[in-house]
């Protein structure tokens, strides 16, 4: 006998529960009803959004902080293409995440019906795994799939695509049970073999990004590091994957990286590479190591077996999660082998590079950085998108902790506020912080809705030069004192934000930032101050009038 009869949203939410999903990101539609009944008594959060984009950022953001699947939820058609910019991130920055797409009656299709879309088409070479569900007795099936691709080898997103009438339909079938547990494999010997490889170095360096770190894998990093007493160079956005006050921290390599550090890449007989893909950014388009360079030893450790050898063929490559095979590498004895000059030298470059060089303005960004890396709280979660504005951040934060980077390595302008709102949800006790430019924040700042609706109160500090900074920096090189497209009208963001319910201010000079700050941290509701940037400060190094003599030297 049917005992135990429930609707397709009804399912799909027990499920979610069962898999320990707390919070989902959603954007309302008629496609995905069911499953908004099913969320509504199942003791999951459901964060209303304003927009798929900043739902799907948000989702993303979540799986980031938590290392597990960020779910979000998103209608058919404009709903899923508006997600689409979250989804490239989850898989740039490998990470989990699982976004549910509403789709029409499964009578309809190939019809052209109402906002139809092909998702596997779509999303075939941005996801992981995309499927539709035909049968309501699968989704547990479907559903403990999804969560267990998004997790698995290199973790990414996966799209379900839920039909309106399979959802609503009634079924009767058993939960799945909760994650699969995976016992990780013991990797001492595979660490020794790398290790004496390494040990026969005489330039070696560490280069450490991609997914499934953890606070106990910073801190098995830098026991190795110290134990063995070599440098580490983070990847992009990756800095909080070590305390950057540890005398092995070299620095990150980032779209514009310590020069000093590049040639350190460069000049290494010896890298050994954890976890990263070793990519264009890191790499500084594939210059700093030419593929088909032979001298170089590189020595590729990937969670995906795929990864090494894609681009660079490594020296020995072992299929591991970075974390499992640091806590190995941890565990091992010295080698013998000093580098201390060679190690001493990356840390004074990298002091030197984050001693600020000062800027044009009465609104000093380098001031701001180093201000904020001073005086906010150890475990403070600071995010943003993309612009000129973030090399600041990179360039002079000091990140301590694991896990107060929340940043995307694919670029993603607009990122920022919305990865803030789902860190502030998150961890209510902890103090985020988010940086954007005004070109950034205005990709997004309508989630401002969002996070007062919702109780999340971060800190928006905008740095406001009234253009697009990277572009513009580009194009005064490429094609100087021909300005198109760059320049950018702006509100007042701090009314905007006084608009939607949260606190703002406009701070004019250096000596209003910490009063601004202390009342924006004290309003206990979103905050945003907009900071009024010289226009002439368009990059750490390089004033927009050096741009332009730049390229018209060229």
């Amino acid at each position: 006998m049917q005992v135990n009869m429930r609707h397709g949203g009804k399912i799909l939410a027990d499920q979610l529960a069962i898999l320990g999903v707390e919070r989902v990101f959603s954007v309302p539609g008629e496609s995905f009803l069911a499953a908004l009944d099913g969320l509504y008594d199942s003791g999951i959060r459901n964060i209303v959004c304003r927009q798929e984009g900043g739902a799907a950022m948000m989702a993303e953001a979540h799986g980031k902080l938590t290392g597990r699947p960020g779910v979000c939820f998103v209608t058919r058609g404009p709903g899923a293409t508006n997600a689409s910019a979250g989804i490239h991130i989850a898989r740039q920055d490998s990470t989990p995440m699982v976004m549910f797409v509403g789709q029409i009656d499964r009578s309809h299709r190939d019809r052209e019906a109402f906002q139809e879309v092909d998702y596997r088409a779509v999303f075939g070479g941005l996801a992981k795994w995309v499927a539709e569900v035909d049968q309501t007795d699968r989704l547990p099936e479907y559903i403990g799939r999804a969560f267990h691709v998004a997790m698995a080898g290199r973790p990414g997103p996966v799209v379900l695509a839920l039909p309106e009438d399979m959802l609503s339909a009634q079924a009767d079938v058993a939960d799945l049970a909760g994650p699969v547990t995976i016992l990780p494999p013991d990797h001492a010997a595979s660490a020794a073999a790398v290790m004496a490889r390494v040990a026969q170095a005489a330039r070696p360096l560490v280069v450490v990004g991609g997914p499934h770190w953890s606070a106990q894998a910073a801190t098995d990093l830098a026991r190795f590091a110290e134990t063995q007493g070599l440098p580490v160079a983070t990847g992009f956005r990756r800095q909080d994957y070590i305390d950057n006050r540890h005398p092995n921290y070299a620095g990150d390599l980032n779209v514009g990286p310590n020069p000093r550090l590049a040639q350190r890449l460069r000049d290494a007989d010896a890298v050994l590479v954890l976890g990263s893909r070793l990519g264009d950014i890191e790499t500084q388009g594939y210059t700093l190591i030419d593929p088909s360079e032979a001298k170089k030893s590189i020595y590729h450790i990937h969670a995906d077996p795929d990864e090494p050898g894609r681009v660079y063929r490594p020296a020995l490559a072992v299929t591991a999660t970075a974390p499992d095979f640091t806590r190995a590498l941890a565990a091992l004895p010295a080698c013998g082998t000093d580098w201390g000059d060679w190690t001493r030298a990356a840390r004074a470059e990298y002091d030197a590079w984050v001693t600020p060089q000062p800027t044009p303005g009465d609104v000093r960004q380098e001031e701001v950085i180093a201000w904020l890396s001073a005086t906010l709280p150890e475990d403070a979660i600071i995010t943003n998108g993309a612009g000129n504005y973030a090399a600041w951040l990179h360039r002079y934060f000091c990140y301590k902790r694991y896990r107060t980077q929340l940043a995307p390595t694919s670029g993603s302008m607009g990122y920022g506020f919305p990865a803030a709102v789902s860190a502030a949800l998150a961890h209510p006790d902890r103090l985020v912080v988010c940086l954007a430019g005004d070109g950034c924040f205005q990709m997004t700042l309508n989630e401002m809705s969002t996070a007062v609706q919702h109780g999340a109160c971060p800190i928006v500090l905008v740095m406001n030069n009234g253009r697009y900074g990277t572009i513009r920096m580009h194009q005064e090189r490429t094609y100087p004192g021909r300005v198109s497209g760059t320049d950018l009208a702006s509100p007042d963001f701090a009314a905007l934000a006084r608009a939607y319910g949260g606190h703002g201010e406009t701070v004019l000079r250096m000596t209003d930032l910490a009063p601004a700050f202390a009342r924006a941290r004290g309003a206990g509701t979103l905050a945003v101050l907009d900071l009024r940037i010289d226009p002439e400060a368009l990059a750490t190094g390089l004033t927009l009038t050096q741009a332009r003599k730049l390229g018209e030297a060229r």
